[in-house]
């Protein structure tokens, strides 16, 4: 596909600035971009970039100065790093159309209700009583358990498994070897020492706008739902334990570990790592540290903490700092004792 910097201005409302019929077909880094790509600047650090790229059209902010010539066409937007995503979605978006149809071999249950335009690759498997949305893209070896129902404009990535009675809303990508509905981990203590099972009858809600990395695992509840709510953003490698509830908009790094019943916020930003522990209460915008320990809930809307066992952020900042002076403080006390002892034999 080929876009001429004018098009490109009209799709990401921008404006050009050079030759508006100077026309790109792919994308390329602002630093290894060539002639017919298309590039973003965004972060100052790449500034010496613009004057040097081959980039045919570059996206840049309006406030960015000039400071010599340069040969590309450039279209000017509010936020370069924003306009550029929107411009990838939709290139995505076009490509995602031409994929439809239904590979064989792949195994539909006679009671599945397959909605309009979408894709199922090989080797895929959609249970009694299935529900799928328009447009949507199942791709090889999806796993779609009994009940489950599937929104509009979806995409499951290669390997996804889908439990029975999971609901997943509309404009939802699943990435490659996400588990969703296993079961949570859940086992009642014997008095001879050994765990009876507690069968987890719940399920998993995803809203709409949701995005989940690859091999992540979201459990099932015990009882009622698991819910990853609208806009939410998981990274890889997350472990999600039964009946936790993640807020709207909120954001997780790879590696993270929620406990079960813990209800997070909305716009909470959880760095990597971070671990949670269950029955927690973690405040709407909430910032929680990478490789964090919280062990109590986060009360404060937009506190921020840091450490293990996680507390507030500038005072752990300020322990650090001391922490890292002992040696001098040290040295100096044993000098402050020697003088002591100089003015009192």
């Amino acid at each position: 596909m080929q876009f001429s910097a004018a098009q490109i201005a009209m799709l990401i409302n921008g404006k050009t600035e050079g030759d508006p019929n100077a026309t790109v077909s792919n994308f390329g880094k602002i630093e290894e971009a060539v002639a017919g790509q298309l590039a973003f600047l965004a972060n100052p650090k790449y500034e010496e970039y613009l004057y040097t790229t081959g980039a045919s059209v570059i996206i840049i902010n309006e406030t960015q100065e000039l400071r010599q010539p340069i040969s590309s066409t450039l279209v000017r937007v509010p936020d370069a790093y924003t306009a550029f995503a929107t411009l990838l979605t939709k290139y995505q978006e076009i490509e995602a159309q031409q994929l439809t149809g239904i590979q064989e071999p792949s195994y539909r249950a006679k009671t599945a209700q397959l909605g309009d335009r979408i894709f199922i690759g090989a080797f895929a498997y959609i249970g009694e009583n299935v529900i799928v949305g328009n447009n949507v893209k199942i791709h090889p070896q999806v796993y779609l358990g009994n009940n489950v129902r599937i929104g509009d404009n979806v995409v499951l990535h290669p390997g996804v498994k889908i439990y029975h009675n999971c609901v997943v809303g509309s404009n939802v990508t699943i990435h490659a070897g996400s588990v969703i509905g296993s079961d949570g981990f859940g086992f009642a203590p014997q008095t001879d020492g050994s765990f009876k099972k507690v069968p987890q009858i719940g399920n998993v809600e995803i809203e709409d706008y949701v995005e989940i990395g690859a091999n992540v695992a979201i459990d099932r509840a015990t009882m009622g739902s698991t819910v990853i709510r609208t806009g939410a953003k998981l990274d890889n490698l997350i472990q999600i334990a039964h009946n936790v509830d993640i807020g709207h908009h909120t954001v997780i790094a790879a590696q993270a570990g929620i406990s079960g019943s813990t209800k997070i916020g909305s716009r909470v930003m959880i760095g990597g790592q971070a671990g949670i522990v269950g029955h927690l209460q973690i405040a709407d915008g909430a910032r929680i540290n990478a490789q964090s320990g919280v062990t109590k809930s986060i009360k404060s809307q937009g506190g921020a903490v840091t450490g293990t066992p996680a507390y507030e952020y500038t005072s752990a900042l300020r322990s650090q700092a001391i922490s890292r002076n002992l040696p001098d403080l040290e040295k100096r006390l044993k000098e402050l004792e020697e003088q002591i002892r100089q003015l009192c034999p």
